[in-house]
């Protein structure tokens, strides 16, 4: 978002972390996927493909994007669920179903008898965090834009059309504050009388896995449980996973929860053939909602100046460059050309930021009942070890 801006305006970034992005962006499985989310999520993605595609000269042209491939994978008990869950991306030709023989052949380490029935992303591309990260910092840099850490917001007043900021290390002034803080989204709207979104911050834990010896995470996809109960993403040598839970959580330096890294392992080590009883390592963090899962991007209806960047959940990093760029649009007062887009669709504004009712179909789990807790399910017996 802010090197969205730099070019043309004066900057300044305030992040209350030693390093940006230590919270969400660092700890995400970087992918982008054309099959997750409602279409207002899927639209974003699009409009996202043409930047993360591009050669950048501020990185060197290294690609942002490199090849991984996605397959949504259902039990016999599941195939139901998938054909339903996919009809209308399958009808676009998102995916592709393929057998089982077919999943065993891209990726081996699926148990034998586990999945009957699976629907693939070929187009599915990891996204390099770090470059990205990198992209933006130096295009900041190169604009004369100043990144602030360890820098907290404490209280904020709107005086003469300008916004006062009192932080850890300083007051600051500017016409338009954009609050793009996450998961403390909420405490700073409440800083400055901004309406209350109801964002709800939820925990999300990860897991790392060995691979077996010879096996080449590069060649392997990303695999999806049909009804978002884990997923795994070969990377760094090995396989990151996840039991997909989202606990209600407030805004904190996320930590794991025994339970749930319990519940990952057995999910699955009972899907996939892994080397080891437990994971190598685990951690968490935060992935921010409202109630219709869509992220709010928009001058808030109460208080002048002051501008919603956030709730981007699970998709935050796919979408960033074309939230950025509508969000940037919108703070200049132009028109944004983004074919197929309305701004109205993330405006805080909106009914279906506080009413759950309204939330869309969603092909892949990005965001599951919160007021459940995590729990077992009946899985299929794995073999002893």
């Amino acid at each position: 978002m802010a090197s969205a801006l730099s070019a043309d305006a004066n900057v300044a970034v305030l992040e209350r972390e030693t390093l940006p992005g230590y919270h969400a962006t660092g700890r995400s499985a970087a992918i982008s996927l054309m099959c997750i989310g409602p279409a207002r999520i899927r639209a974003l993605t699009l409009a996202s493909q043409d930047f993360l595609a591009a050669p950048h000269a501020l990185i060197d042209e290294a690609p942002l994007l490199s090849p991984r491939g996605m397959i949504l994978m259902a039990r016999d008990d599941q195939c139901e669920t998938l054909l339903a869950r996919t009809r209308d991306i399958a009808a676009a030709g998102i995916v592709v179903p393929i057998n089982a023989e077919e999943i065993a052949l891209r990726m081996p380490l699926v148990r034998s008898g586990y999945a009957a029935l699976g629907m693939y992303e070929a187009d599915a591309r990891d996204i390099d965090i770090m470059a990205l990260q990198n992209l933006h910092r130096r295009k900041l840099a190169g604009d004369g834009a100043s990144l602030l850490c360890d820098t907290e917001v404490l209280s904020m007043r709107r005086l003469g059309g300008t916004w006062q900021v009192e932080t850890s290390t300083g007051w600051y002034a500017a016409p338009v504050v954009i609050n793009a803080s996450g998961a403390w989204a909420e405490q700073v709207g409440s800083l400055a009388g901004a309406r209350d979104l109801g964002l709800q911050p939820c925990r999300r834990t990860g897991l790392f896995f060995n691979l077996p010896p010879g096996v080449d995470p590069a060649t392997l996809p990303m695999m999806v449980d049909a009804e978002g109960e884990f997923y795994v993403k070969p990377e760094n040598g090995g396989m990151m996973a996840t039991p997909a839970d989202l606990t209600p959580s407030p805004p904190c330096d996320a930590r794991p929860e025994p339970m749930d890294v319990a519940l990952g392992t057995d999910r699955v080590r009972a899907a996939f053939d892994l080397p080891g009883i437990t994971p190598v390592r685990s951690w968490a963090g935060l992935r921010s909602f409202v109630a219709d899962g869509v992220p709010v991007c928009g001058f808030d209806p109460q208080v002048e100046g002051f501008f919603w960047l956030v709730g981007q959940g699970g998709v935050g990093i796919q979408c960033s460059p074309a939230l950025a760029g509508l969000a940037a649009s919108m703070i200049r007062g132009e028109a944004p050309e983004m074919p197929g887009i309305d701004p109205a669709w993330f405006s805080p504004s909106r009914p279906g930021v506080t009413d759950p009712a309204l939330r869309e179909p969603d092909i892949v789990t990005t965001m599951t009942d919160m007021q459940k807790t995590p729990k077992a399910r009946a899985s299929p017996q794995r073999p002893a070890d």
